[in-house]
């Protein structure tokens, strides 16, 4: 999709706008993005990935979010930044067929199932996913996904999904937050100390590993954390900005940051860009796998913000 398809952008604004606060404009790449702008904070969605890519509170001097400057924008391709969606999968194939990292939502055109002006000042999107002949060639159930982004004070984003065949799935998943930071050096992740993790970095099967003190960056680091607690911090030491996410529907939060050696081979990132981001997904990996019988429902909720310098500090340990 290079040229804006003008006449469904058209469409979305006549039948979903909210005047002021929500309208639909071609993105780059041509890809319809939704553009929210209300009392609370500033967003914008990519229609294609349902991928959030910016979150900026009215009183923050910069964006939560990340995204690459040298991020492609195609039909096909992942957006690398904002809040990418891995589902039904996270990681690789777990059958090892061939199939793409991280499944196939974040890398279909979603549909607009519904937008809201809320009570509160917020705005709601809700962008929904089904089953096509050619999801199913990728992976073969019928199934149902909707993502409700709430934009307000708080990013708060709630991926259902509902089982609609007549037999059973099971899915791993991750709502892949890219967190903006000014040094990953001087950035820490609280929250987690004492949780054991699946250290993939160290190899190709990873090892376990239990979590001393808070989350460090000084190389390569790709853990899934078990047993987490509900909240996390991440503590950006050189801007003194505090994030806080916390999660519904997970026990395993990844943190990730490729380090220098491997960005230098990532096409859609740039040489240092490793420096300005850490990503905390809340997800369901290793073994917390999600099974749903027919008509069974699983909801994963993220909710990031900024907090106050008042309620700063760290949370407290987790474990030991």
């Amino acid at each position: 999709m290079d040229a804006p398809d003008t006449a469904l952008l058209d469409t979305l604004n006549a039948r979903h706008g909210l005047p002021g606060q929500l309208r639909f404009a071609a993105g780059p790449g041509g890809l319809p993005v939704v553009h929210i702008h209300n009392g609370h904070a500033e967003a914008q969605v990519s229609v294609y990935g349902g991928q959030v890519l910016r979150f900026r509170p009215r009183d923050a001097v910069s964006d939560l979010l990340f995204v690459s400057e040298q991020a492609t924008y195609q039909t096909g391709k992942a957006i690398r930044g904002g809040v990418p969606v891995c589902w039904p999968w996270f990681g690789a194939d777990p059958q090892a067929l061939g199939r793409p990292n991280h499944g196939l939502a974040r890398t279909r055109l979603w549909s607009v199932a519904s937008t809201a002006a809320l009570p509160d000042g917020a705005t709601r999107l809700t962008l929904a996913l089904t089953d096509t002949p050619d999801t199913r060639a990728v992976w073969p159930h019928a199934f149902e996904l909707t993502l409700e982004i709430s934009v307000g004070a708080a990013l708060r984003l709630s991926l259902g999904t509902r089982n609609t065949g007549e037999q059973p799935f099971t899915i791993t998943q991750a709502l892949h937050t890219y967190l903006a930071v000014s040094d990953v050096a001087q950035t820490t992740v609280n929250g987690l100390d004492g949780c054991h993790y699946l250290d993939k970095a160290a190899g190709a099967q990873g090892t376990i590993t239990q979590q001393r003190g808070a989350v460090r960056f000084a190389g390569e680091v790709d853990r899934i954390y078990t047993g987490a607690p509900a909240e996390l911090d991440i503590v950006d030491g050189a801007s003194g900005r505090t994030l806080r996410i916390s999660a519904e529907g997970s026990r395993t939060p990844v943190v990730w940051n490729p380090g220098a050696v491997l960005a230098a081979g990532m096409a859609d990132l740039a040489d240092d860009d490793y420096r300005r981001f850490v990503c905390v997904e809340t997800a369901n990996a290793a073994d917390e796998v999600v099974t749903l019988p027919p008509g069974g429902e699983h909801r994963l909720v993220a909710e990031m913000f900024t907090v106050p310098t008042r309620f700063g500090g760290p949370l407290p340990s987790h474990g030991t």
